[in-house]
């Protein structure tokens, strides 16, 4: 009987303990973490333009024959079981060039959110604020891109957007709903003049690890309602894990805008993309591109051309990761458009050529 006693106690304090580990391991859990990016580049342009910019439709390493800095960013995330929020601060040239259009401080705001889990049961979540863009495969983050450059598409869709989004995800992780109520095509602030906002939709689907196929949209005007032309985009991407060390990306987006408010008629543009990678090793990886972008009435790419904005590019990267949170990365880039509309040395050409060489680290 002693001992039956004895072991009952030993047991309740033992469960007891466990418990108040538990409790202690919960309390002690921060839901804050602080982390980082920084990305350097020096490009080389070989029309060697006057101002020392790279085209005007390219907006990350954007600069000729110096050393710059293409974003770096300090960001501070919480999460809880039922509540997330996320603020980032940046700065660099990619900074300066897309969020030119914003005032104040707001040029400096890489993300800036807050959002709440709805459904207890099931993953939906609201969140508003600055966030990243829910159209195409490519992000500001360079490491997360199979190429250091960004595509002829990326550039030219939002990489931010500033709104509410609704969100779904299934249980198994396969499917992702979401809707956007925007404040316009990349905008932090509404343009002066419009009333309206912008909406999206997104659809994204990975029926194994090795697919992820996804479906976005937009629509609204990004003008004041006094000249309010109305844009719609749709953009289709998937993502193939051909074998363990080949990965293929195609993509197609295609945009549509009123020609004049009151006409039926419609500009459109489109713009198809495909990226090989191969990683022979967990060092090293290898990517090639080939695109084109034909925007003939210059609706997102205006050139004051005979024939507009109508361009191929292709471009090999080589990739080197010593540690797991470093990348070094060489591209070269060549493009090709209809007409003269590159600089060069003064002058016009119908070619660009660049190389580009990147160091990021994650931290």
């Amino acid at each position: 009987m002693k001992k039956t006693v004895l072991m009952a106690a030993a047991l309740t304090t033992l469960a007891a303990h466990a418990q108040d580990s538990t409790q202690q391991t919960k309390q002690t859990t921060n839901p804050l973490t602080i982390s980082g990016y920084v990305e350097g580049y020096y490009s080389y342009d070989f029309n060697r333009p006057d101002n020392n910019n790279r085209p005007g439709f390219l907006y990350n390493f954007n600069r000729h024959n110096e050393f710059n800095l293409n974003v770096g960013f300090v960001k501070a995330a919480y999460a809880t079981e039922r509540t997330r929020a996320n603020l980032a601060i940046g700065v660099g040239s990619y900074m300066n060039a897309n969020y030119a259009a914003e005032p104040g401080v707001l040029k400096n705001i890489f993300e800036a959110n807050a959002g709440y889990k709805l459904s207890a049961k099931n993953d939906i979540w609201l969140d508003i604020g600055i966030i990243p863009s829910h159209i195409g495969f490519e992000s500001a983050i360079g490491k997360d891109n199979w190429t250091l450059t960004r595509s002829m598409v990326a550039e030219n869709t939002p990489y931010f957007e500033s709104g509410a989004k609704l969100s779904y995800a299934s249980a198994d992780g396969k499917l992702q709903l979401a809707a956007l109520a925007l404040n316009g095509w990349q905008r932090i602030t509404r343009v002066e003049g419009n009333s309206l906002l912008s909406w999206g939709t997104q659809l994204t689907y990975k029926p194994s690890d090795k697919v992820t196929l996804n479906y976005s949209t937009f629509i609204g005007t990004d003008k004041p309602d006094s000249a309010r032309l109305w844009r719609y985009h749709n953009n289709l991407y998937g993502v193939f894990q051909l074998s363990e060390k080949i990965g293929l990306i195609t993509s197609l987006d295609i945009g549509l805008e009123q020609q004049t408010p009151k006409d039926k008629e419609l500009n459109t543009w489109y713009t198809p993309v495909a990226i090989l990678r191969i990683t022979p090793s967990s060092n090293w990886a290898f990517a090639f591109r080939g695109e084109y972008f034909s925007d003939a009435n210059g609706v997102i790419i205006g050139t004051g051309t005979p024939n507009g904005f109508k361009t191929t590019g292709a471009s090999v990267n080589v990739d080197y990761s010593p540690l797991t949170n470093v990348l070094l990365r060489l591209e070269l880039r060549h493009l090709n458009s209809k007409d003269e509309i590159f600089e060069k040395e003064g002058a016009n050409s119908r070619n660009n050529t660049a190389i580009t060489f990147s160091t990021a680290i994650g931290f």
